[in-house]
């Protein structure tokens, strides 16, 4: 998976964003609709780029940092993750253009980076 036309794509979304607060404000109904709206935007999503996804990813639970001082519970804005093959950097990234994660549902970006061979491997 790591050759020249791999691709990662992170979803990024603070829990404490403008826009996560107008999302979590709206009415139940309304919200659930527009999950369901968002969802299926998704799967379209999917649909139109199934051919170009080496692997569908998903969404991202609760984070765990390790380092030298041991183990601790951290937030970060990480939602989910998808890799994708591209022709290019920039094709990669125009595959996320209008993305559901942000047109739809309160996520704010998608960052997406060439998974890049392991030196000497």
């Amino acid at each position: 998976m790591s050759s020249n036309d791999t691709f990662l794509a992170v979803f990024l979304g603070s829990k404490t964003s403008p826009k996560m607060a107008a999302w979590n404000a709206l009415p139940e109904a309304e919200r659930k609709s527009r999950e369901q709206q968002g969802m299926a935007a998704w799967h379209a999503w999917v649909e139109k780029h199934q051919g170009a996804i080496v692997a569908m990813g998903g969404p991202l639970g609760k984070t765990k940092k390790i380092d030298a001082a041991g183990i601790a519970d951290i937030a970060n804005e990480m939602g989910a993750f998808t890799v994708v093959r591209a022709a290019s950097h920039e094709a990669a990234a125009k595959m996320f253009e209008n993305h559901p994660h942000f047109a739809i549902f309160p996520g704010e970006k998608v960052e997406v980076m060439p998974v890049l061979p392991i030196p000497g491997g």
